[in-house]
């Protein structure tokens, strides 16, 4: 009786390890929702984002933000398509910043939808995603912020060159990012990012390391997102 009882400890030991964590991954899903209105825009978006072997063949990018969108809701902020695809998951805030590169030769907008999506929402929506390949078609592809009076100024539809999206499951957050040249030049060839980043790849926005400038600060915009959800979930000592 010893031994069973000991056994049964154990497991009701783990059992009760396993809802600690599963509730501490849904207080962490909850927390990410709520940074768009608790966290100051320059812990979600940085003024400045070192990227450590971010750019092609492993150097180093560093990104400095140029505008901040106002942020709003989700109407007219992204082409029809990709609005219905997203749709679903309900939109409770949309924020969005711009960045350039040292040499200022390339801008890239980096966006944070804020859902409305529970968790087995959102694993749907990213289940979709990687299954039928969203995220790499061309008429889904995010639309970018063009401030005025920044290098930026002419980053329109036209100017899209490379993209990236990815819909988060541990929060209820999907980011993305779309870079161009800051010369104001229309794109004939927009790619993924991870085409464009792909050894041979030979089109303008590979060559330009374009796919890289989107997948690197989408990456590092990201990382931070989770860092801040993770700060917020902290129990003081």
């Amino acid at each position: 009786m010893l031994g069973a009882g000991l056994i049964s400890g154990a497991v009701a030991g783990s059992w009760l390890a396993g809802d600690s964590a599963q509730d501490g991954a849904r207080g962490s899903f909850a927390a990410a929702g709520d940074l768009w209105h608790g966290v100051p825009v320059d812990r979600l978006f940085p003024p400045t984002v070192q990227g450590r072997g971010a750019g092609p063949g492993g150097a180093d990018r560093t990104w400095t933000r140029i505008a901040v969108a106002p942020d709003s809701g989700c109407a007219g902020a992204f082409d029809p398509l990709l609005h219905k695809v997203l749709d679903p998951a309900g939109c409770a805030r949309l924020l969005r910043a711009t960045y350039t590169d040292a040499t200022q030769s390339h801008v890239t907008t980096v966006g944070l939808l804020f859902t409305r999506a529970d968790a087995a929402a959102m694993a749907s929506l990213a289940h979709r995603f990687d299954k039928e390949g969203l995220d790499r078609r061309g008429d889904l592809m995010p639309l970018p912020y063009a401030a005025k009076g920044t290098v930026a100024a002419g980053f329109g539809p036209a100017q899209r060159a490379a993209w990236t999206v990815s819909v988060l499951t541990d929060a209820p957050v999907v980011v993305y990012a779309v870079s161009g040249w800051a010369d104001g030049r229309a794109v004939d060839d927009p790619q993924p990012a991870e085409e464009a980043m792909a050894s041979g790849a030979t089109t303008a926005p590979a060559q330009a390391g374009l796919g890289h400038e989107a997948r690197g600060l989408a990456d590092r915009i990201e990382r931070s997102l989770r860092k801040n959800a993770a700060s917020a979930t902290e129990q003081p000592s």
